[in-house]
């Protein structure tokens, strides 16, 4: 028995018997199952930051530096998503695990292939993000849950600049665009912004 005195003058007694074992408490507040999803997604991102920095590379040494730009903004936007899974995991006692990363897809033959990728890149990505909203309801880890739907309110973005990429090019003329709308596209996409107007905030004013 061990006595020790506080500046408050109160006595506690503690005892240490040597056979005694002591547990911390584990203060991980995700399932075995929500942690590894979110550490996949965490993964997931982080891979496609490299798929759309090769685009920007291939885009780039194609001499479509602002269509380069644009991708290479974008990488860096996914290694930011994959930041926010890292983070909330350690954040909720997870502890996130990095995987090896899967090599980029080849290099596009044409801008019409490059653009297709990063659309269905997108898609599939936003497949996965549901995924985990799915099993985060499931378990009814409402924490998890509304973490996501900052996520599904990025998908949403992100296919649609997506999807304006595919149609832009079409405006200008597919793979047999001329030089000139290839310049133009080129430098529109240079300027673009890195989010567009979503249905949700439209107004009768502003459509």
């Amino acid at each position: 028995m061990i006595k020790k005195i506080n500046s408050d003058g109160i006595i506690f007694a503690l005892l240490f018997p040597q056979s005694q074992k002591y547990t911390i408490m584990n203060t991980n507040r995700l399932s075995p199952a929500i942690e590894k999803a979110l550490s996949n997604q965490m993964n997931k991102e982080i891979h496609a930051s490299h798929v759309f920095l090769s685009y920007g590379i291939w885009a780039d040494d194609k001499g479509y530096q602002g269509i380069a730009n644009f991708l290479y903004r974008h990488a860096q936007e996914e290694r930011n998503h994959s930041i926010k899974f890292m983070e909330y995991v350690l954040n909720r006692g997870g502890k996130p695990k990095v995987d090896a990363i899967p090599a980029p897809p080849a290099d596009p033959e044409s801008l019409t292939a490059c653009f297709d990728g990063v659309f269905k890149h997108e898609v599939d990505n936003t497949t996965a993000i549901y995924k985990i909203v799915d099993l985060a309801l499931k378990e009814k880890d409402w924490a998890t849950w509304n973490f996501m739907q900052w996520f599904v309110q990025e998908q949403i973005e992100e296919e649609t600049l997506a999807s304006n990429l595919i149609d832009k090019l079409k405006i200008a003329g597919g793979d047999r665009a001329t030089d000139e709308s290839l310049f133009t596209l080129d430098k529109t996409l240079q300027e673009a912004p890195n989010d567009v107007p979503l249905a949700q905030n439209a107004t009768g004013d502003n459509p």
